[in-house]
């Protein structure tokens, strides 16, 4: 499958006179933070908010083999995540009855990626009692409902979308998006592993996620829910991010009437699939991206996620956690899908099965991008090992 295509190559060619600031990340993004004040937006109590993105983007910058499009496209997401953030914050601070909202029994769709958690995600918000938050709302979050502003909005950012599409085609196989569809909620969690997985390995940027708190993470995913919610009718949230799975009991702590519908798959088949994923994305960001060390770090992040997420669930509620097999979701979902709903204190209409179908209805392309895990230096017997006993669990559940 080809990875970097010409206009990528084009790209990074015209890029190049502009990218100075990554031999001065700091300064680089001392500049950027100061045009967005200058705009108007104020800092105040969110100057960390804004020096983690320094880091990030330093971290980057070390990256060897970096392209001007990886700097460029790090900075403009980096850029626009902070704006988004105090733009949040002046609203409440403009309408506090924000805060008055109540996100009850948000159901969180968790799981290793390439285990069907889209699947799972857009089968649930399909339903008219639910909803997920859409990508276009997650990068531009406001009470916005002038169909107009709304309508330029997500035109927009198609724009974009489209473009990245022309960049990096593989995409559309890996992980088809739409502006208009729910998203995952990594679009408003302004850091995690996500980033390592697009952009790079970034090792001080891995061990400064180890020692970092995210509550106040996820303190700000309830607010954009509050903010996508007032005024509009209350509906059940489903959101997703195999991220989350590392995080369940800060979760709760949040939201605490979560639910949890946690996807499992053989960890064999989902580290070749996600290293896939990884290569296709860094070559985007880095020259001579290593396939070795995407290896190495799809296991080690995903298989401490999952430990993670099983250390976690000991401690909450067992009908906190509904557990999904991927191949009876994949192979029967007439029949799982109702039983998803039914665990989950949903109700399961007519109008709900013809979504389903709806969903489902998705060309399946994305085994193209699968690969033996061989071609990322690592050997079937110990990835089986880094999961422990995980891989037999999973196999008793899909059996």
């Amino acid at each position: 499958m080809k990875r970097v295509t010409v206009t990528a190559r084009a790209l990074n060619l015209l890029l190049t006179p502009s990218t100075g600031g990554r031999k001065r990340p700091a300064e680089a993004w001392d500049k950027v933070v100061s045009d967005v004040v200058a705009s108007g937006l104020s800092l105040d109590g969110e100057e960390t908010f804004a020096k983690d993105f320094g880091f990030l983007l330093e971290c980057l910058a070390d990256e060897p083999g970096l392209l001007p499009l990886g700097w460029t496209s790090a900075v403009a997401d980096s850029k626009s995540r902070l704006e988004n953030r105090l733009k949040t914050k002046a609203l409440i601070a403009e309408h506090p009855a924000v805060l008055e909202e109540r996100i009850e029994r948000p159901v969180f769709v968790v799981g290793m990626p390439r285990t069907a958690t889209t699947l799972a995600h857009k089968v649930l918000a399909a339903s008219d009692d639910h909803r997920g938050p859409r990508m276009w709302e997650m990068l531009h979050t406001d009470l916005e409902t002038d169909p107009a502003v709304i309508g330029k909005r997500i035109s927009d950012l198609d724009k974009g979308i489209q473009f990245m599409m022309r960049v990096a085609p593989s995409w559309k196989v890996i992980h088809p998006s739409s502006v208009d569809s729910p998203e995952e909620s990594m679009m408003v969690m302004p850091h995690g592993f996500y980033h390592l997985f697009l952009r790079g390995p970034m090792p001080a940027y891995r061990e400064w996620l180890k020692q970092r708190d995210v509550r106040p993470d996820y303190g700000y995913l309830k607010q954009v829910l509050q903010i996508l919610q007032h005024g509009r009718e209350p509906k059940r949230w489903i959101l997703k991010y195999p991220g989350h799975l590392s995080d369940l009991e800060i979760i709760r702590e949040i939201f605490p009437d979560a639910t949890f519908v946690w996807t499992h798959r053989d960890p064999v088949t989902v580290i070749g699939s996600l290293c896939s994923l990884m290569e296709t994305s860094w070559s985007t960001y880095l020259k001579h991206p290593d396939l070795h060390e995407i290896g190495r770090l799809a296991v080690e992040l995903m298989s401490e996620s999952v430990q993670k997420g099983r250390d976690s669930r000991v401690a909450l509620p067992a009908e906190s956690i509904v557990d999904v097999p991927y191949h009876q979701l994949n192979s029967d979902p007439q029949r799982l899908v109702p039983k998803i709903y039914d665990a989950l204190g949903a109700r399961w209409t007519e109008k709900d099965a013809g979504n389903l179908e709806s969903v489902l209805a998705r060309p399946a392309t994305d085994r193209k991008h699968e690969y033996g895990v061989a071609r990322y230096g690592l050997e079937l017997g110990g990835v089986e090992a880094a999961f422990g006993d995980y891989t037999r669990l999973v196999a008793k559940l899909n059996g």
